[in-house]
C-alpha cells in the first residue's frame, strides 16, 4: 500500500521534472563522509523554504503589521541558525503566528497566497525541527554550510518586472519542492531505517507544496504559462545534470 502511494505521488512529479537525479549524486549522498552534510543542508533547505514563503507573503500579500508577525514567527529558527542561540528554543513554547494575517488591499490573490504559504511554512519549520532532532540524536552538531549554486541559478531565470517576477518565483518554488520530493524518494532506500522512514514521510507534504506553488502561479498569471514552466524546468535540469564541485541536497552531478 505504501509503495502504491509513493508511486502515485511521484508519477506527476516525474512528469513535471525534466530529468531524474543522476546516479552519481545518489552514490555521493550515501557515502558516510557526506551524511552530516546531507542532514545539515537538508535543515538549511527547510529553513530557506519557509523564509522564501514568508518573503512572498510579506512582499505581496499582507500589511506591515502582519509582516512583523511573520518575522517574529521566524525569529527562533533564525536565532538558532544565524545567531547560534540553541538552548531548547523549539521545545520551550509553541512556535506559531500570534494572530491571523491581514491581506493588503489591491492584490486579488492575497488570501490564497497567505493560506497556501502559511501552511507550507508551518510544515517546513516542523521538518527543520525534525532534522535538528535527528542530528542531535546522532551527535552531529549543526554548523553553517556555504550555499550551493542551485537556488541562485534558478533565481537568475526569473524575469525582473511584475507580475512576471512573482509568477516565475512561484514556478521556481514548484521546481525546488518537486526536486526535493524526488530526491527524498531516490535516496531513502539507501539510508538507515530511521532516515528512510523520515524521508518517505516527507513525500506527502513536499508533493503538495510543489502543486500549491504551481496552482498559485497559474491562478495569478490568469493565462497560459506553459512556456515559462518549460524554460525554468530546462534550467533546473541543467543545474541538476551539470558537474558540481560541492555536494549539497540540491547539487548537480559530483564533479
Amino acid at each position: 500500500m505504501l509503495r502504491q502511494e509513493i508511486n502515485t505521488l511521484l508519477t506527476p512529479i516525474h512528469g513535471f521534472l525534466h530529468c531524474q537525479t543522476p546516479d552519481s549524486w545518489i552514490d555521493a549522498a550515501i557515502q558516510p563522509d557526506n551524511q552530516s552534510i546531507l542532514l545539515r543542508d537538508h535543515a538549511n533547505c527547510e529553513l530557506k523554504a519557509s523564509q522564501t514563503a514568508m518573503w512572498l507573503i510579506r512582499k505581496y500579500a499582507v500589511d506591515a503589521a502582519s509582516g512583523e508577525q511573520l518575522l517574529a514567527w521566524a525569529k527562533p529558527y533564525e536565532d538558532f541558525v544565524y545567531r547560534r542561540i540553541r538552548d531548547g528554543i523549539f521545545h520551550a513554547r509553541k512556535n506559531g503566528l500570534s494572530a491571523p494575517l491581514t491581506p493588503k488591499a489591491g492584490f486579488a490573490h492575497g488570501q490564497a497566497l497567505i493560506d497556501k504559504m502559511v501552511r507550507l511554512i508551518k510544515e517546513e519549520f516542523h521538518h527543520f525541527e525534525q532534522v535538528i532532532e535527528i542530528m542531535d540524536a546522532r551527535g552531529i552538531p549543526y554548523q553553517p554550510l556555504e550555499a550551493g549554486r542551485y537556488a541562485k541559478g534558478l533565481m537568475r531565470a526569473a524575469r525582473t518586472h511584475e507580475p512576471a517576477t512573482l509568477i516565475d518565483k512561484l514556478i521556481i518554488g514548484a521546481y525546488i519542492e518537486a526536486r526535493s520530493c524526488e530526491r527524498f524518494a531516490k535516496v531513502a532506500p539507501h539510508l538507515d531505517d530511521e532516515l528512510q522512514k523520515f524521508y518517505i514521510s516527507l513525500l506527502r507534504s513536499e508533493a503538495r507544496h510543489y502543486q500549491d506553488y504551481l496552482t498559485l502561479a497559474e491562478t495569478i498569471a490568469g493565462e497560459d504559462i506553459r512556456d515559462r514552466i518549460q524554460t525554468i524546468g530546462e534550467r533546473e535540469a541543467e543545474l541538476i545534470q551539470a558537474p558540481d564541485s560541492q555536494f549539497r541536497f540540491h547539487s548537480g552531478a559530483p564533479a
